[in-house]
């Protein structure tokens, strides 16, 4: 005899789903002032931390954004981070506060 599941709880296990972790900390790239990117939230993508499209078929999409300045950019590898796609030290326990000196 089959299994057979509801269509809602299909889509609620999905709406729970984690994104795969290719790293812990960050991936440290240069960016272009002016240049549209393409951040993994999936963490499927061989060419990371960019979004290759390997996200097809899972409830994860890229999350996009224009450099606003030409710079060393430190991008969330773990997908966990609170302040996506920018790494916030969520992996390691490192969050970030405005209070830290």
């Amino acid at each position: 005899m089959l299994d057979c599941i509801k269509i809602e709880d299909m889509n609620d296990k999905l709406e729970k789903a984690l994104p795969a972790s290719p790293q812990s900390g960050p991936y440290v790239v240069q960016v272009e002032e002016g240049r549209e990117y393409r951040w993994c939230s999936c963490g499927l993508s061989a060419n990371q931390p960019w979004c290759d499209g390997s996200h097809e078929g899972t409830p994860f999409e890229p999350i996009a954004f224009v450099a606003p300045l030409s710079a060393e950019f430190h991008m969330c590898g773990c997908k966990r981070s609170d302040n996506k796609p920018y790494c916030f030290g969520t992996c390691r326990g490192q969050h970030r506060t405005l209070d830290q000196r």
